[in-house]
């Protein structure tokens, strides 16, 4: 019987960073309603952006999505309830955060997030 040590890949020095928006604490709005206090920001280095697919829709109002892949550090503290800014746009998490690992080593590669944005 082998025994591997599974250990998380470093965080590399290169990519770009983008910042996590999470919501704060509840606050109560004027009409005693619980809503998200404010956003609460931090940052993952080491990021891969890319390109996803996009769509535009035209039936009375032109709407275009826009959708990211992120690939970050195992590391990274992202939750499907998070806003994303990306290039200085912000994006909401779609699905699930994946962790992919590899088949060869054991190493836990990161982390792949699917971003959308939506205008219009």
């Amino acid at each position: 019987m082998v025994v591997r040590t599974v250990t998380a890949a470093p965080i590399p020095m290169f990519g770009e960073t983008v910042t996590v928006l999470r919501p704060g604490p509840p606050a109560r709005d004027v009409y005693g309603n619980d809503v998200d206090g404010p956003a609460v920001e931090h940052l993952v280095p080491g990021c891969t952006i890319a390109p996803g697919t996009g769509s535009e829709t035209v039936e009375g109002q032109d709407t275009v999505t826009v959708q990211l892949v992120i690939y970050a550090p195992v590391t990274a503290d992202i939750r499907p309830t998070d806003r994303l800014r990306v290039r200085g746009l912000i994006y909401t998490v779609h699905g699930p955060i994946a962790t992919f690992r590899s088949p060869f080593t054991g190493t836990t590669a990161g982390v792949q997030i699917t971003a959308r944005r939506a205008t219009g």
